[in-house]
């Protein structure tokens, strides 16, 4: 099944309203043009190169970010969507025709996860969310449990799709792009998260800055099975979100991200509303759980649009065994 047919069929039964199925067709549409132009990079032009902007939580911007960010803001033109509120800028772009921003939904979007991993030939990817809108009012994010629905793409050996509906209650689904055709096809593959695992992602290069329930996580996972633990753990790191989270989709384990002592870090690294939340919400369909080591992930209140948070995702066990060290601390 392409994807096309997948969004008509779930319009049809009224899982999926027609603004939603329209802006997740024209977000995969941005994306086979961003595959395309990630195909090209050291052909035609650099696409890591710095293009001597940063964004608004003064991250360094690469060419492809800007590119990115302007592909998919062209693409949701006049989609049904009102706002596209993007890491790239700093302010919400209003997406009818008429600039007002009139429509019931908005979307929030990392257009381009992992950018320094653009001229390793490593996975990178776009991170969607999307979101009820009140018609007039100043474009705001919502609570991560009433998002619509939310997805991302990743772009490696193959562009992938993995996207998940608000009024269904199944496992998100995934699809793989067919090039040749410039269609997203269906992965027969059940995307669910078992609740132990082996394996675990983190930046270990900053263990010299966790806070103490990050140390004592790490300490009892390293004691192997001669520790308290019982058994041996391997660690899996790519430093791009949507590369780590397709593998613990596709075959389990837990994603860490804590908080550290780092200048600017107190309050974590990810983005809430661009990272955080579409990322929990498939988590949490597919039998893993996400939090910030205090609140499930999709319960943290949205304060501002490129609000931080620490973000911890995959095993509900292993999330469990994180946040119960953290209550320790309180």
């Amino acid at each position: 099944m392409r994807l096309a047919d997948y969004l008509a069929s779930k319009q049809k039964a009224g899982v999926a309203s027609p603004a939603v199925a329209t802006i997740i067709a024209r977000l995969a549409s941005a994306a086979v043009t961003i595959t395309a132009l990630i195909r090209q990079n050291g052909l035609t032009k650099d696409l890591a190169v710095s293009v001597g902007g940063v964004n608004p939580v003064g991250e360094e911007q690469k060419r492809l970010d800007v590119l990115a960010d302007s592909i998919i803001a062209e693409g949701l033109a006049d989609s049904g969507a009102a706002y596209m509120l993007s890491e790239e800028q700093a302010t919400p772009l209003a997406l009818d025709k008429n600039g007002k921003g009139k429509g019931d939904v908005l979307v929030a979007v990392d257009p381009l996860d992992g950018s320094s991993n653009i001229d390793v030939n490593v996975t990178i990817g776009t991170i969607f969310s999307l979101m009820p809108h009140n018609n007039g009012a100043t474009p705001s994010p919502c609570l991560g449990r009433q998002q619509l629905a939310t997805g991302f793409f990743a772009y490696g050996p193959q562009t992938v799709l993995l996207v998940g509906l608000a009024d269904e209650d199944s496992p998100p689904v995934g699809f793989v792009l067919d090039e040749a055709r410039g269609s997203f096809v269906l992965i027969d593959t059940p995307f669910t998260i078992p609740p132990t695992t082996k394996e675990f992602a983190i930046n270990a290069a900053y263990a010299g800055y966790w806070f103490p329930p990050m140390r004592r996580w790490m300490a009892d996972t390293q004691a192997g099975k001669q520790g308290p633990l019982g058994k041996d753990y391997r660690l899996r790191w790519v430093g791009s979100l949507v590369a780590d989270a397709w593998r613990i989709f596709r075959r389990g384990g837990v994603f860490l991200y804590p908080a550290d002592a780092r200048p600017g870090n107190a309050d974590g690294r990810l983005r809430l509303v661009y990272e955080a939340n579409p990322i929990a919400f498939l988590v949490e369909k597919a039998g893993g759980a996400a939090s910030n080591g205090s609140l499930p992930i999709l319960d943290v209140p949205p304060q501002a649009i490129h609000q931080r948070t620490p973000l911890f995702f995959g095993s509900s066990e292993e999330v469990a065994r994180l946040i119960a060290l953290h209550n320790q601390e309180k």
